[in-house]
């Protein structure tokens, strides 16, 4: 039997998919019940990575285990301060996975229709 494309399609913790096509990203606050809103998104991917980051900053993990990319998001929050207000997590997390967004954009650009379009002065 064959599933579905969407059941087939990998699910990232604290990432959801608005119905026109963007990826958004929010988690909890720990000790509350507020959610924190981490921003839309043009990939899945850089939305798990806004939630892994906000993730790491917000509950400083033991273990790895709830994370959607532990060595990249490791990688990431090196020089991240810990007990960071929630404004300054919600930018860090939002500059995370903006940054994803746009090296996949620049990728799909860079190998796009015309491959060599930079190397002609165009």
């Amino acid at each position: 039997m064959m599933k579905s494309k969407e059941v087939m399609k990998r699910k990232y913790l604290g990432v959801r998919r608005r119905k026109w096509g963007k990826w958004v990203s929010e988690i909890r606050i720990p000790a509350t019940a507020e959610r924190l809103w981490l921003g839309t998104y043009a990939t899945a991917e850089a939305a798990a990575v806004a939630h892994d980051v906000a993730y790491i900053c917000l509950r400083q993990p033991t273990t790895l285990d709830k994370l959607n990319f532990p060595a990249a998001t490791l990688t990431a929050t090196a020089g991240v301060p810990r007990g960071m207000s929630p404004v300054a997590v919600q930018k860090a997390a939002s500059d995370a996975g903006m940054a994803v967004d746009a090296t996949t954009k620049f990728k799909e650009i860079s190998v796009g229709e015309n491959p060599n379009f930079f190397m002609h002065g165009n």
